[in-house]
């Protein structure tokens, strides 16, 4: 078992993004027994990448990531100081205005959850296979 934390920060910019993924990819690959399938590790990869969006997006331009290996699954949790928990929309598929996210999420993790933190904000997280 193992766990990361990525401090993640800059809510325009792509680069916060990409060094999230980048860390998850390390991480990920830093697991031995069992080591992670590569469509798993791609699949984890794509669930950091949209909640860290989302946060960065709607959570006050700051998060942190956490991620916690299992021997059958990865936690991916991210903490921001908004209390405005994500919500299942209809996507807009004219205007460009999202609603895809959470929604892919959802149907990629075994569970999802949203945790009010009581220092205020929230955590949302993802259980994936391993």
């Amino acid at each position: 078992m193992g766990t990361m934390n990525k401090d993640v920060a800059h809510i325009r910019s792509a680069t916060s993004v990409a060094d999230a993924r980048r860390s998850t990819r390390e991480f990920l690959k830093g697991l031995e027994r069992p080591a992670i399938a590569a469509e798993s590790a791609d699949t984890v990869v794509l669930v950091v990448s949209e909640l860290v969006t989302n946060a960065l997006l709607h959570g006050g331009g700051t998060c942190t990531l956490e991620l916690t290996a299992q021997p059958d699954s990865i936690e991916v949790a991210v903490y921001d100081p908004s209390p405005q928990v994500p919500h299942m929309r209809t996507p807009d598929l004219n205007d460009g205005t999202g609603g895809f996210g959470w929604p892919m999420v959802n149907r990629l993790a075994r569970a999802t959850a949203v945790t009010r933190r009581a220092a205020g904000g929230k955590t949302v997280s993802a259980h994936l296979a391993r």
